[in-house]
């Protein structure tokens, strides 16, 4: 008991005095902040920052998680590793699959695709893209297969991944969130760059209904969307105030004409019908986040299948273009199993 109680005095003592001055903590903030930063193409149009938060919004399916993926992927990978350039930011993603859909093995078949993009561009000069389906980073012979899958091992342990089934969920893992990426930048040596949020309105309908919920004995707190939404995003802030992320969350929309009947579930405020995209193809849309999301996104991407046949390759074909701010260009892209690519 006696050598129980002296080990936790030792962990109060460590906990108070903290793992880093103030002045060393807003030394690494505003420095990491004020680098600008891009994101893989298509999305790499529009410079960003840490702190920015990014909202990818788009009519399921449109590829959203495999913008997220990819982007991912940039970032677990290192810039360099034992001679070979692979481009990538070496940092942590933390994910949050709150669409509980999330496939681990598109994350990885992305990375090896990288992976082995680079070997082989090593290897040969003239190397192309399409040709990575010929590599395979198991069956490599010589010594680059060592390399090959303690690259892959030490950039998946970058990734770290939690699913929540509800918003009480999302809400206590951001609260403890804090802790884990500190302990994880001890780990690592490095600190989390990206936080992903798929999809953030996936508890929309389940908040919406919801009354009243007992939080503790015979205290009750009202559960509503706007009371869950304003403590998710504070949450947020008090992270990215310690921990500067660049936020990137998707979120479904429903595009196209709105029927009478469904109405009554959105806001009846007719400020929220907005007009996506431009040119001949406009679609109107009904926002259904609270207005603090709202106010909350600093950056918007619309993204949603061009409806063009693709004459090179089986995929279909998608548009990605910038809300805010808004751009007038537009970027074609589509999705197969070695990731996201640019047409």
């Amino acid at each position: 008991m006696g050598g129980g109680g002296g080990g936790g005095g030792e962990e109060v003592e460590g906990w108070l005095e903290g793992e880093e001055s103030a002045k060393a903590m807003l030394s690494r903030t505003i420095t990491r902040r004020e680098r600008p930063l891009l994101l893989p193409p298509p999305l790499d149009r529009v410079p960003l920052r840490l702190g920015n938060v990014v909202e990818i919004v788009g009519p399921s399916p449109s590829s959203k998680t495999h913008l997220l993926i990819q982007a991912a992927v940039n970032c677990i990978l290192p810039k360099e590793w034992k001679g070979v350039n692979y481009g990538g930011l070496g940092n942590l993603v933390m994910f949050f699959d709150l669409d509980c859909r999330f496939e681990i093995l598109r994350l990885s078949q992305a990375l090896k695709h990288r992976i082995m993009e680079a070997n082989g561009s090593r290897a040969n000069p003239n190397w192309e893209q399409g040709d990575a389906d010929a590599f395979n980073c198991y069956q490599k012979k010589g010594p680059d297969v060592e390399c090959d899958s303690e690259l892959f091992s030490s950039c998946m342990r970058r990734f770290m991944y939690v699913r929540c089934y509800d918003s009480l969920e999302f809400l206590t893992a951001l609260k403890t969130l804090h802790y884990q990426l500190q302990k994880e930048r001890d780990t690592h040596g490095v600190d989390v760059h990206f936080l992903m949020i798929d999809s953030i309105g996936a508890f929309y309908w389940i908040d919406r209904a919801s009354t009243s919920v007992a939080l503790k004995g015979n205290d009750r707190k009202c559960h509503s969307l706007q009371s869950v939404s304003e403590s998710i995003i504070q949450e947020i802030r008090k992270l990215l105030l310690v921990h500067p992320m660049l936020v990137l969350a998707t979120k479904a929309a429903n595009l196209g004409e709105l029927k009478r009947n469904s109405q009554k579930w959105y806001s009846e405020n007719a400020s929220d019908l907005i007009t996506l995209g431009s040119g001949p193809q406009k679609l109107p849309y009904r926002e259904y986040m609270p207005s603090i999301w709202q106010s909350f996104v600093t950056q918007r991407v619309l993204v949603r299948a061009s409806g063009e046949d693709n004459k090179h390759h089986n995929s279909p074909i998608y548009l990605s273009q910038w809300l805010l701010p808004s751009l007038s260009l537009s970027d074609k892209f589509i999705v197969t199993d070695a990731g996201v690519s640019t047409l």
